[in-house]
């Protein structure tokens, strides 16, 4: 596996980072983080349902799919910890996924449209692709931890009002769709590691363009063998050749 190629693993970890943020998206705009249950014994009225998420809350009737009142103010005067921390993680989160995105189709669109002859005169402009990418799984995989804690704290902060007040909350399912996007950055993150340490057989600055050498240097280097793979070190050796 080479580093200049486009292959199937960071296609992949793309299309999973682009479900991976909408997921994220989703969880951020739905209105269905935790539920408070008020049940009622009389027997000619109904029980009462109140949804809260990030920016707005319903109230429903149950069997009803109408709000009986929709609070679109919510944003401004939330009162629990958990749901004002998740407003700021959320979006952060989805900029820091949507820059990784960014360095994967910069890194895959310099891989597939390069020129197979390297331009000297933009040697010093070019982009290592095999650096973006791996950069881009360091951002995956700390886009999925911002969404990820602020998630799992909302289940326990159901238990902690459920002991101050009275069992009625429990979350509902923008969790399990924020928890599995952030599991899919986590996957999309370890799909471009694992990509990028096969492709590296020795390793070199993640930076460094990949024709870097001045005119009249040459670079050349002997096919390594088996034994030589092991060694932590590339040598390869710069000739200056001298026209007159």
């Amino acid at each position: 596996m080479g580093c200049r190629d486009v292959h199937a693993a960071t296609v992949l970890s793309f299309l999973c980072g682009i479900a991976s943020v909408a997921g994220l998206f989703a969880g951020t705009l739905l209105p269905n983080w935790r539920k408070l249950r008020l049940i009622t014994f009389n027997r000619n009225e109904k029980n009462l349902t109140v949804y809260t998420g990030l920016w707005v809350k319903c109230a429903r009737y149950d069997g009803s799919s109408d709000c009986l009142m929709y609070d679109t103010t919510w944003y401004s005067s939330v009162d629990q910890l958990d749901l004002r921390v998740l407003q700021f993680a959320l979006p952060l989160s989805i900029l820091i996924a949507m820059g990784a995105l960014l360095l994967c189709l910069i890194g895959m669109c310099n891989t597939a449209f390069r020129s197979s002859v390297p331009n000297i005169k933009l040697a010093k402009c070019l982009v290592n692709s095999a650096g973006c990418h791996l950069v881009a799984g360091l951002l995956f995989f700390l886009a999925g931890t911002v969404s990820l804690s602020p998630s799992i704290w909302v289940i326990f902060y159901n238990i902690h009002l459920n002991k101050k007040f009275e069992p009625v909350f429990t979350f509902d399912y923008a969790v399990y769709v924020t928890m599995a996007s952030a599991g899919g950055l986590y996957m999309t993150s370890l799909l471009l590691f694992i990509w990028y340490c096969a492709c590296k057989s020795l390793p070199s600055p993640f930076w460094q363009p990949l024709y870097s050498h001045p005119p009249g240097m040459h670079t050349y280097s002997q096919p390594y063998s088996a034994r030589s793979r092991l060694s932590a070190i590339e040598i390869d050796i710069p000739v200056v050749s001298h026209t007159t």
